[in-house]
């Protein structure tokens, strides 16, 4: 059997765009519509369109109006002999005229002996390249760089085709609004079209071909200054301010992302918070309240300690949700002075009476501390406890007659939280849990770099370890 090999090529790897692919690239921004901004209306809204439509079809119509009637008649050889001015009395007469060549000397012969020279009225098409040089400014806003360079090759053509083949028309009249309609088209290229390198090549392209092609654009300015004098700046100017808004609307995106982001992340806290806060006393209540209900009839002084236990639990329950709602509707003036209603937030320390309450529901539990305990931070310590009460909260709920090992250890460094159970039969108002007290806990642990293993262990039961660093503590 052959096997046939290929040579292995060495040289660097190399790709060739076709022409045509690099040609519909260029010219993309010629049919691709301008994106909306992230904030703003898919759509346009009617009065846009109404106000584009209406610019584009006056100044159409004002530069048709203007080549059909803008031609100048010029004074023949027997023109007048002077000139009356305001206050009615002649002013001196005006210096002769040169004289005039003969009629076979001229491009376009006049007739002798009429006073005026008479000329042709504008030829349609003539009358229709004038409306084109306006019409494609409907689009400016979706379709800003078409419109631009339709405005720019219509006007080019209709002055270039006045010079060349119509010269008995003087164009003088229609120039300021073919100008007006390219400036307009322009300054809309620039304000709203993406393509910012098409833009700035199409405005330097545009305004050299004016230059080139109008005899006479701004009254008072040479021709070849106008583009540099008027389009180019004005291309920037509508740059700075495309800019600017793109800057204004990111910021505006930005600030109302950071918004929702504060939003969002206040509203998991505070519930992790109450679920922290009143699923445990809850929890408690509800096995107290059962076995209150259960030896009621038979044994009526272990039911009273039942109920004694569950009233304890809702002063706890209510005095931690005073606390919470406390911080919650602290403001930025009284947020570094905090009422004596607040009582401290429970910590390590409080781990002793937290399983001596639970011991109080016929969960056996053991507490043991290792190492000398240290003054922790206040979110630390926090978290801590919290690691500690949602393990024993899972194990009343879900783990009835499990016994409970609770450990903290005080590490240089860190500190460890461990609570295990034995395993057991899930309360019968345990319910199925969505697992966002663990989930609460990871997001409260990481806040201070912390971690949480949690599952079930090899010899049964299930086990919820923390480990919180605490720096030089």
């Amino acid at each position: 059997m052959y096997q046939v090999t290929r040579p292995r090529h060495t040289g660097p790897v190399t790709t060739t765009q076709p022409v045509a692919a690099r040609i519909r690239a260029a010219l993309a921004p010629l049919w691709r519509p301008a994106p909306p901004a992230p904030d703003a209306p898919q759509r346009l809204s009617r009065w846009a369109w109404v106000a584009d439509v209406t610019l584009a079809v006056f100044l159409a119509a004002t530069t048709v109006y203007a080549t059909a009637n803008g031609a100048t008649d010029t004074s023949g050889p027997d023109g007048p002999a002077f000139v009356v001015g305001r206050d009615g009395r002649p002013v001196p007469p005006i210096p002769p005229l040169p004289p005039v060549p003969r009629p076979d000397q001229l491009k376009y012969p006049y007739i002798a002996g009429v006073r005026h020279t008479e000329l042709a009225a504008a030829p349609g098409w003539l009358l229709v390249l004038a409306a084109l040089t306006a019409l494609p400014l409907v689009l400016r806003r979706r379709y800003p760089a078409a419109a631009f360079t339709a405005v720019l090759a219509t006007t080019v053509v209709f002055h270039w085709a006045e010079q060349e083949s119509w010269a008995p028309y003087s164009a003088d009249a229609p120039t300021v609004f073919t100008f007006v309609a390219c400036l307009i088209a322009a300054y809309s290229a620039a304000l709203y079209s993406p393509y910012r390198r098409f833009t700035t090549v199409a405005l330097l392209a545009g305004g050299a071909l004016m230059a080139a092609l109008h005899e006479s654009n701004v009254p008072g300015i040479t021709p070849g200054f106008v583009p540099f004098v008027v389009l180019v700046p004005l291309g920037l100017a509508a740059n700075t301010m495309h800019t600017w808004r793109q800057r204004l609307r990111t910021m505006e995106a930005d600030k109302e992302a950071a918004t929702r982001l504060a939003v969002d992340l206040e509203r998991a806290r505070i519930a992790r918070e109450l679920h922290d806060v009143v699923t445990h006393n809850v929890s408690m209540m509800t096995v107290q309240a059962g076995a209150a209900r259960t030896v009621l009839t038979a044994q009526p002084e272990l039911a009273r300690e039942a109920l004694l236990a569950v009233e304890s639990a809702g002063r706890a329950a209510m005095s931690e949700l005073r606390h919470v709602m406390g911080l919650l509707a602290m403001t930025s003036q009284t947020s570094d002075t905090p009422t004596a209603d607040l009582a401290p937030q429970p910590g390590l320390g409080q781990v002793g009476v937290l399983a001596e309450r639970v011991r109080g529901t016929g969960v056996p539990v053991d507490l043991t501390v290792t190492g000398a305990p240290v003054p922790l931070p206040a979110g630390v310590d926090l978290a801590a406890y919290r690691v500690a009460q949602e393990a024993l909260t899972n194990t009343v709920k879900h783990a009835s007659g499990a016994s409970v090992t609770i450990t903290v250890d005080y590490l240089p460094g860190e500190v460890r939280v461990e609570v295990a159970d034995t395993g057991g039969a899930p309360s019968p108002s345990a319910g199925t849990g969505n697992g966002r007290g663990l989930m609460g806990l990871r997001e409260r642990l990481a806040v201070y770099g912390g971690t949480l293993d949690a599952g079930r262990r090899m010899t049964g039961g299930y086990r919820v370890r923390a480990v919180i660093p605490v720096g030089d503590a």
